[in-house]
């Protein structure tokens, strides 16, 4: 299947990229490669065909260097993977360029402990997961009654359908100012369960599946490491340690 590495900018200065002194965040080297290769190589090695989307010149190049087909991004990457999913189809695999740990035994697994009924999966970690093979990393989790998790930027679109999910992932993203709206699409019955904190992962995922219109399915990570991204200088010095501790 293709695999898209997402590696669009926001708008203004990465404090990342200015933090390591590189014009974007892919470009920044770690044991003598980009980011961007990093992620491709680990795509390539697991059996995906690496397509990276990107509105910058510099890492379109770096792309065409690894002999990556290129993609221009769309405002936003809701948007870009809604354009990649209509330009390559289904199955695709989706990642960041950020993503510097990741490993193709990761991605394998997580292709095969996809439910075969899955629309859509996504790959989550659990805190202790994340806390053994990381101590003292800062991460965003989700609080669910089951345990608290964090998303590993890593997401599949089994077929044509989940494109529904990225239909309702475009609105929430276009309400990110107004939580009041993302709040009325969930519900509030729903609001109500997770601030009680009642509500378990399944159900936010069956919800989910339900407003989406598809079958959504959550993948548990064995793997830590497989929750860390590069979203802060901190994250950068994190693992260039484990980097380095592994030689």
């Amino acid at each position: 299947m293709n695999a898209l590495i997402l590696a669009g900018s926001r708008g203004g200065t990465d404090p990342v990229a200015a933090y390591a002194g590189v014009a974007h965040k892919a470009l920044i080297e770690l044991g003598g490669e980009t980011l961007l290769a990093r992620v491709a190589r680990a795509t390539e090695e697991a059996g995906c065909v690496p397509v990276v989307s990107t509105d910058d010149a510099e890492v379109a190049a770096e792309a065409r260097r690894l002999g990556c087909r290129v993609l221009p991004s769309a405002p936003g990457p809701s948007a870009s993977v809604a354009e990649a999913l209509a330009a390559v189809g289904a199955p695709l695999l989706v990642t960041t360029a950020d993503h510097a740990l990741l490993e193709a035994g990761w991605v394998r697994r997580f292709v095969a402990d996809t439910p075969a009924d899955a629309d859509v999966a996504v790959l989550l970690a659990r805190r202790d997961v994340i806390d053994a093979a990381l101590p003292g990393t800062r991460r965003t989790y989700l609080r669910f009654a089951d345990g608290d998790w964090s998303g590993c930027n890593l997401f599949l679109l089994a077929n044509h359908r989940a494109a529904g999910a990225i239909h309702l992932w475009r609105l929430v993203e276009a309400d990110r100012k107004r939580p009041w709206r993302i709040i009325r699409r969930f519900g509030l019955r729903m609001l109500i369960a997770y601030l009680r904190g009642r509500l378990t992962l399944a159900r936010a995922v069956e919800r989910l599946g339900e407003l989406a219109e598809v079958r959504a399915a959550v993948v548990a990570s064995p793997a830590g490491l497989a929750a860390v991204d590069v979203d802060k200088p901190a994250d950068l010095d994190a693992v260039r340690r484990v980097i380095a501790a592994r030689g």
